[in-house]
């Protein structure tokens, strides 16, 4: 299986601008319900670094009927919405993940969105939705990394001070250098996207998503998903054309997946044909002193070297 397609890159994502100390931002919860004690905590922690955090609305709801929801899809929805259009922010940062941020994408005004001006955008694992989103409707880097009532984000401090260099200093973290080695060795450059596995694979087909990943860096990662289940998400990829013309894979981590003994070979199985470098076990996404990564920037992978190098800074 060879992914065909142009091996030029293709442009990259306006850049929004870095953070300053006071900047005001929004914590949403575009997904599932919040764990109180772990939020109180991520925005003590954001007032520690001299930000002025907002808590939307619905950030502490539970959806009465869908308790795997934070409130209703329109309050959820309303909730970004009114947070990336209020223009005293200067960034929207998710509260967690879970699931219910697909249900919303249809909900937004994008003209409106796209019309409030970029501003920087943070979340991971369910928040890939959006991060395809805010790339397909709106043309923004945003960045994949530690949501504010995440254990990650509360409880490590490696996790937390890449996020903050990638926020306030992005320069000082232009190469990201991974845990792993590669499963498919070699260099490419291309655009950075990505995400969750299984919401890439859900997403396809969709208004938010792109079709493939022509010129581009494809992240992946996922949680709790046995090995079979990252097949058929792989395969479905694969099957749908979303990996075409993909340069190179950056694969991070795959917590509650099985063994990585016996995951890996499914990882190489799908991707190994492609005839493009594959790096493994990079460290972002669901494991501990996960590392920020930016979707929508330039980027040169050397797999060998488990390197990731930014032509510019995520944020300007």
């Amino acid at each position: 299986m060879k992914a065909p397609g142009r091996t030029e890159p293709p442009r990259p994502l306006v850049r929004p601008a870095r953070l300053a100390p006071g900047a005001r931002v929004a914590v949403v919860a575009p997904s599932g319900p919040v764990a109180e004690e772990r939020l109180e905590s991520g925005l003590d922690l954001l007032r520690g670094w001299d930000l002025d955090p907002v808590l939307a609305p619905h950030a502490r709801g539970v959806h009465g009927d869908l308790r795997y929801l934070a409130g209703t899809d329109a309050e959820r929805a309303a909730d970004l919405e009114r947070a990336w259009c209020d223009p005293s922010v200067d960034a929207v940062l998710c509260a967690r993940g879970g699931y219910g941020a697909q249900r919303i994408a249809d909900l937004l005004d994008w003209e409106a969105m796209r019309a409030a001006g970029p501003k920087v955008f943070v979340g991971f694992s369910d928040s890939t939705a959006l991060h395809e989103a805010f790339a397909v409707r709106l043309g923004l880097v945003t960045l994949y990394g530690p949501v504010t009532a995440g254990a990650d984000f509360v409880k490590n401090a490696h996790a937390r001070e890449h996020l903050r260099a990638t926020l306030f200093t992005p320069e000082a973290v232009r190469t990201l250098t991974g845990r792993g080695s590669a499963l498919v060795p070699g260099r490419a450059r291309g655009v950075t996207l990505g995400g969750c596995l299984a919401l890439l694979a859900t997403g396809t087909g969709t208004p938010h998503t792109r079709s493939a990943a022509r010129g581009g860096l494809v992240l992946v990662e996922d949680v709790a998903e046995a090995p079979y289940a990252v097949d058929r998400s792989l395969t479905h990829l694969l099957r749908s054309g979303r990996l075409d013309g993909a340069a190179g894979i950056v694969l991070g981590s795959w917590d509650r997946c099985g063994p990585y003994e016996e995951l890996r070979p499914v990882l190489a199985d799908r991707l190994g044909g492609l005839g493009i470098p594959v790096a493994e076990e990079f460290g972002f996404g669901h494991c501990d002193g996960a590392l920020t990564v930016p979707l929508g920037v330039a980027a040169e992978l050397d797999a060998e070297a488990g390197t990731l190098t930014l032509d510019q800074p995520a944020l300007r």
